[in-house]
């Protein structure tokens, strides 16, 4: 059976190439709103954090309509980190939407996704996005798009791919870059005629890939996928196993079923071949799963995630500020937090250490760690994190470490400086091409080579850089790389800071808290230019004496203190450091706080 009447489609590009806006117009013009409903910008992207960084975390469906035929469209992320969500969510579709920004061109994450939908043999629709920037390179950017494809083994049919000029902002959309379109005509037009539709044997056995997880307060676990063959009902007897795992079959009911119309999930009281689903009433439901037939237990593969490469332990907070900013404190709590957001989160990993109130996780990358962290502690947890660290691989005895590709783009005076600095964290360079007055800069580098290059790679080009890396390969370890430069400030005592102990702390450097923050001994309060850690007493008050000039205190000026965001603060800090992480602040800290304690531990590895 040929299901002539739906087209599942994903749109995938590389991050800020403009796939949730361009799903907002194709929403608006496929019927998704009433007329003259009012709705937001980039409607799609739901969670606040999400809204707030303007990137997409989290694979989501919809569904506009065309000419009779429903088009299912799974918008997905963009950034590297979340690449584990692109992954498992073509296993869903039929074909692919790859946006390229008229500019910038195929960038790394753009070659990782479009490997993923080319081993799957996925259709492809190439969209250059974005065609109405003045610094547009159309035809330019289609050239490097063919090439990437060619240096992918693409087939004769995918190389073959139709072209969209498109300009998600506008809702156009054109054959041409030379003719500005009207509406996203050619482009619904060109899904129908070249993504193939769905299909299988209707009155075969019943098989549900289980592709995505949900969760809800009132119902539980909730399944998302596609029916590869057969019919599904509500209040159907269903058998669930996985095809990789020798885990035994066990039986589950669906008890809701429902399918995806514009934003809203709608029920349904069956779907068959080729309906992405969302079901509940499956308690141990996971991703991987397929729904069978009793009759006929046939699990089918799923496609095997690339594992993660970045590690950081997660521990109770031991600092003497525990417990007085969060809600969920202990160990248990921490433990169950995770265990749970590894059942919807399929790129990630938590592994039990041999303390109990510790755990280590494991994931794609600092972002993809950051965000859980933020997640977490916005839910009211408080616990303390150690710096990221990369996952080694043990290669016929000789270690092997992450290498990451890095695609640099900066304007040409800033070179020198990220030449340099690239020397230094061991990066190869692959090749380099002129941009107009840019230099489009590619390199080799170890992942651990990234950690705490970002902020100091604004820095260097004065904000005007873009750096983007994806996942490449193993290769063998390229020896120490050094990870800060820079010293900390510490605390000297517990207290309450002062202007007056801030006022003499800021002549040694940074300084991260303003006055009246309560610190405590060993806490981090600023950055020194050394290498050096040194110890600061921002509680110092000034010395009482008989005499006083009037108003003296208030001619103290105090330099604006660096507020670091979560990003920032996991780049910074060291090996002998700790994140302290709750509800209300996020906090440096050394490992040993008291400050004797730490200098003999130091002299002892001198």
């Amino acid at each position: 059976m040929i299901r002539n009447d739906l087209r599942n489609v994903a749109i995938i590009a590389h991050v800020d190439h403009g796939k949730t806006t361009l799903v907002d117009e194709m929403l608006k013009q496929g019927g998704a709103f009433r007329e003259h409903q009012v709705v937001a910008d980039r409607v799609m992207d739901n969670n606040d954090i999400e809204r707030e960084r303007g990137i997409t975390i989290l694979a989501k469906n919809t569904a506009a309509f065309y000419e009779g035929v429903k088009i299912n469209v799974i918008d997905t992320p963009g950034h590297a980190d979340f690449s584990g969500e692109v992954e498992r969510i073509l296993k869903m579709v039929n074909g692919v939407l790859l946006l390229v920004d008229s500019a910038e061109g195929p960038m790394p994450q753009t070659r990782f996704v479009l490997q993923k939908a080319l081993e799957l043999n996925h259709k492809v629709i190439v969209v250059v996005n974005k065609i109405d920037r003045p610094d547009a390179r159309c035809h330019e950017v289609v050239d490097e798009v063919l090439e990437l494809l060619l240096e992918l083994d693409a087939t004769e049919e995918q190389l073959e791919s139709p072209v969209l000029f498109c300009s998600g902002r506008d809702g156009t959309a054109s054959l041409s870059p030379d003719h500005v379109g009207t509406d996203l005509k050619p482009m619904f037009d060109s899904i129908l005629s070249h993504i193939a539709p769905p299909e299988g044997d209707e009155n075969g056995d019943l098989q549900v890939l289980v592709s995505s997880i949900d969760y809800n307060e009132y119902v539980g676990r909730i399944g998302i996928g596609r029916v590869e063959r057969g019919q599904i009902k509500v209040n159907q007897d269903v058998m669930v196993a996985d095809y990789h795992e020798a885990k035994t079959p066990y039986k589950g009911r669906i008890v809701s079923l429902n399918q995806i119309e514009g934003l809203k999930r709608v029920p349904a009281e069956n779907a068959k071949v080729g309906d992405i689903i969302i079901f509940s009433g499956i308690e141990k439901i996971t991703i991987g799963d397929t729904l069978c037939a009793p009759a006929n237990i046939e699990p089918l593969p799923f496609a095997k995630i690339s594992e993660p490469t970045v590690e950081m332990t997660f521990a109770v907070n031991d600092s003497p500020f525990a417990g007085k900013e969060g809600k969920y404190v202990t160990s248990r709590q921490i433990r169950d937090r995770l265990f749970k957001e590894i059942l919807k989160d399929v790129s990630l990993r938590v592994t039990e250490t041999e303390n109990a109130d510790s755990l280590r996780v494991a994931g794609r990358g600092e972002m993809h760690l950051s965000i859980l962290i933020e997640n977490m502690r916005r839910e009211g947890y408080e616990f303390a994190v150690n710096p990221p660290r990369v996952l080694m691989k043990e290669i016929d005895g000789k270690t092997y470490e992450p290498i990451e590709r890095l695609v640099i783009d900066v304007p040409e005076e800033f070179m020198g400086s990220v030449m340099e600095k690239m020397g230094t964290r061991k990066a190869e360079l692959v090749q380099m091409a002129p941009m107009g007055a840019r230099m489009k800069i590619e390199f080799l580098i170890p992942s651990r080579g990234l950690f705490g290059y970002r902020s100091e790679f604004l820095t260097d080009t004065k904000g005007e850089g873009i750096l983007n890396s994806v996942f490449d390969s193993y290769e063998p370890y390229k020896g120490d790389i050094p990870r800060r430069s820079n010293g900390s400030l510490i605390s000297f005592e517990s207290g309450t800071a002062v202007i007056y102990g801030l006022y003499n702390a800021q002549e040694r450097g940074i300084l991260f808290i303003d006055a009246q923050t309560p610190v405590y001994e060993g806490m981090v309060v600023g950055m020194s230019p050394k290498s050096e850690d040194m110890a600061v007493n921002v509680c110092k008050k000034k010395q009482l004496t008989n005499t006083r000039a009037s108003g003296s205190d208030d001619a103290l000026r105090l330099v604006t203190p660096r507020k670091m965001s979560l990003e920032e603060s996991l780049e910074f800090i060291a090996e002998d450091e700790l994140l302290e992480i709750t509800p209300k602040n996020i906090r440096i800290r050394k490992q040993i706080l008291d400050n004797n304690l730490r200098a003999k531990s130091v002299n002892r590895k001198k």
